[in-house]
């Protein structure tokens, strides 16, 4: 019997699988943030349509009355001597000709001019509100295909990851996932270093920070908020929440709130936003530095950033 023995790939192919095995993960996390961004969009649009729904039903209920009231008219008529010309007209097959017409016939009282052109307004305002109830439906459906398919691409990207290191010898993934532990006891241990210096911040943004700072070392998991599993954006919303601050679970949405901060007059507790679109967020610490919950496979730390953030280009700040 021959045994073949398959060599395990030398250090500088196992940096590079483990590079890319990284960059699939970061690419993950970019489509999850995508996809908690069209969840925020997609509650405030279910919001909306409710509210419209709810009119619409109000209108019809208000068109529906007009309409008895003029059947009422009708009746009122046909018992005193029949009926006239205009509401002949009004029960012909052809109403709406009656409706725009309905200023130029002589035979209709005042009362009944007043029914109608309310008839007519309410019916306009129905079919108004109808169109937009459509338009808010259609969002909906785009906007939970948005969702589906980012959480779909996240997915996928976490799948390509685990095939990479499927097709290693075990040695070699152990080598990799051992040198991914050590890094990330490292930035454990400079990052508990560095949350010391945020003791004497005063104010909510001090609240926040310290709040973050305190789950250095938990994982993170897609659309996590806490307690012990974060991702960018619920790591960020429950951090400002502790300070009496509502933020939506959304790197993207959390960019529109507060106001814009150049990046030197940076203090700590502003939130620092990366990629276009945003698909990243962390609170400044101060020195260059953040906290932030990274990417799958990574657990929340302190970390330094410049114009860039892997892959992601920072993009501005925003003061709570």
């Amino acid at each position: 019997m021959i045994f073949v023995l398959v060599p395990s790939a030398n250090a500088a192919n196992l940096k590079d699988v483990q590079a890319k095995v990284e960059a699939l993960q970061e690419e993950a996390a970019m489509a999850a943030e995508g996809a908690q961004a069209a969840k925020v969009e997609l509650a405030k649009l279910n919001k909306t349509l409710k509210t419209v729904q709810a009119k619409a039903a109000t209108q019809q209920g208000n068109v529906s009355d007009l309409q008895k009231s003029l059947s009422a008219i009708a009746i009122a008529q046909y018992k005193s001597g029949g009926l006239s010309q205009s509401l002949e007209l009004l029960f012909s097959s052809n109403p709406t000709l009656f409706l725009t017409s309905a200023g130029s016939l002589e035979a209709i009282t005042r009362k009944k001019s007043i029914q109608l052109r309310k008839f007519t307004a309410a019916t306009q305002r129905l079919t108004a509100t109808t169109l937009t109830v459509n338009d808010k439906l259609a969002l909906v459906k785009a906007t939970q295909a948005r969702l589906t398919a980012q959480m779909e691409a996240a997915q996928s990207k976490l799948a390509q990851a685990e095939e990479l290191l499927a097709k290693l010898e075990k040695v070699d993934r152990e080598r990799i996932l051992a040198a991914q532990q050590a890094s990330e006891d490292a930035d454990q241990k400079s990052s508990l270093e560095d949350a010391a210096t945020a003791n004497n911040i005063s104010g909510r943004a001090g609240i926040a920070l310290r709040f973050a700072l305190k789950q250095i070392g938990d994982r993170y998991v897609f659309g996590a908020a806490g307690p012990v599993r974060w991702d960018c954006s619920g790591l960020t919303m429950r951090a400002f929440q502790a300070s009496g601050v509502s933020l939506p679970h959304s790197s993207r949405a959390q960019a529109n709130y507060g106001k814009s901060i150049a990046r030197n007059k940076l203090l700590p507790g502003d939130l620092v936003f990366f990629g276009k679109p945003i698909s990243h967020v962390g609170i400044y610490l101060g020195g260059g530095k953040m906290v932030h919950a990274p990417r799958p496979g990574a657990r929340v730390k302190v970390v330094s950033f410049g114009n860039s953030l892997g892959s992601k280009r920072y993009v501005g700040a925003r003061r709570l």
